[in-house]
């Protein structure tokens, strides 16, 4: 039975069945979801060389991951005001219009079309990187890194299901008289719109709203050290301004949207070059196959362990494992640096890749999650979304620059010199009486 969220304030709901329920419904949604987003990574660039041409295929790629970064500004305003629920329906939609947008640009052949059509399809990666938030709302401090882990492992299953999907939904819609490659991309919209009402009609009660009243119940007389930005940002609908007025204030939530920036930035700069690298050694009737084993590998670092680093997390501290996670990332860049033309000692970097991203993900979401008051909490979230997305498009751009103009190995070593900042960060002291956990 559903908790009312109408009852008086001294009403306290039964936490662990809402929670269970959550978890439930954010693994299948995260299963559909994951299976949409993987097809057009997986089709994307492919149909817009054919529509405008291979110079133009990274960018039709690229505006997905730029649409999905700023499409988490509205979806965190959504569920500051309105909860989850709403929130990542919202996005799921916005994804599936983005997916009908690039069916009908791959009929008329329109590329402006396609990009806006790309732009709108990172809603879907929105909301499957704001699923993770919602599964740490009602989570007990103590399980808060494997439940937020058991969210991001689930996209493994999506990721590995995704290229049979698009092969059969390619081959089935060819008789409907749709373009090559514009049916996965239906299928795609298909998927976030089941994965839209699922949540619209399931997720119930709303796991952020539920937190927020057993906040308020809880709540000290007594103005917690910290307070006024909450206070401000809770007025003026917590805001991107607002949540980086609270974050600035708190060293922990600074520490965890750097951990998952950096090792995004990391992550994604040697990742996109890896191909590169490959070709510049496989000639055109093996490169494909080898580029396909690698990225595998390196997608199970990045998912597969994924419920052990929010074991550690647990078990270890968020900080520990954060810094855990920039040793696999350095170790990851000097084996992918040195390994020249062997491309086994490519296939370990790229899995040690994945894994020190997973270390960084896990525990600075987590982090972040638990160091800020929950009327403010989507909105800082989605600030670390939005700039864990910007970070990785930049560093997608500038990776090819650095890689024509000084090569792979030096590409690794500027990615290494990177989490020099983020050690800093993590290593240096608490400040005596900030506000660094949840008020």
């Amino acid at each position: 039975m559903a908790t009312d969220l109408t009852a008086p304030a001294h009403t306290r709901p039964d936490v662990a069945p809402i929670q269970r329920r959550t978890l439930r419904l954010l693994f299948a949604t995260q299963i559909i979801g994951g299976i949409g987003v993987t097809i057009g990574i997986a089709v994307g660039a492919l149909l817009a060389a054919r529509i405008a041409g291979t110079a133009v295929a990274g960018l039709a790629q690229s505006a997905a991951v730029v649409g999905g970064a700023l499409l988490a500004v509205p979806v965190t305003r959504i569920m500051t005001g309105h909860g989850r629920r709403p929130g990542l329906a919202m996005a799921y939609f916005a994804g599936a219009a983005g997916g009908v947008l690039v069916v009908l640009a791959a009929i008329t052949r329109w590329v402006p079309l396609l990009f806006l059509g790309m732009l709108l399809f990172g809603g879907g990666t929105a909301a499957n990187l704001q699923a993770r938030y919602t599964a740490v709302d009602l989570a007990e401090p103590a399980r808060r890194g494997r439940q937020l882990s058991l969210i991001v492992w689930a996209t493994t299953i999506g990721a590995v299901a995704a290229p049979n999907f698009a092969a059969l939904a390619d081959h089935t819609t060819s008789g409907w008289g749709l373009p090559p490659l514009a049916g996965p991309f239906a299928f795609s919209a298909t998927a976030f719109v089941l994965a839209a009402v699922v949540l619209l009609v399931l997720l119930r009660p709303d796991p952020l709203l539920t937190a927020r009243r057993l906040a308020a119940a809880d709540a000290p007389v007594a103005e917690p050290v910290g307070s006024a930005p909450v206070k401000v940002a809770a007025r003026r609908g917590a805001g991107m301004r607002a949540a980086w007025r609270v974050v600035r204030e708190r060293p922990a939530a600074r520490l965890g949207i750097a951990a998952v920036a950096v090792g995004h930035v990391v992550m994604v700069a040697v990742m996109s070059m890896t191909p590169v690298r490959l070709g510049e050694f496989h000639d055109d009737a093996d490169v494909l196959r080898v580029v396909g084993v690698v990225l595998s590998l390196h997608i199970a670092g990045m998912y597969a362990l994924s419920p052990v680093v929010g074991w550690l997390t647990d078990r270890l501290g968020r900080r520990p494992v954060i810094l855990g996670g920039v040793g696999v990332l350095l170790a990851a860049c000097a084996v992918a640096g040195t390994a020249g033309h062997h491309t086994p000692g490519l296939s370990v970097g790229l899995t040690l890749l994945g894994l020190g991203w997973s270390g960084t993900m896990v525990a600075g979401s987590t982090l972040l999650s638990e160091s800020v008051p929950t009327a403010v909490r989507p909105a800082v979230q989605g600030l670390s979304d939005l700039t864990m997305g910007l970070a990785g498009a930049g560093a997608a751009a500038l990776s090819g620059f650095v890689m024509r103009v000084a090569g792979y190995p030096t590409l690794t070593l500027l990615a290494a010199i990177a989490t020099v900042p983020l050690v800093a960060l993590a290593l240096r002291p608490v400040p005596a009486g900030a506000p660094d956990k949840e008020d």
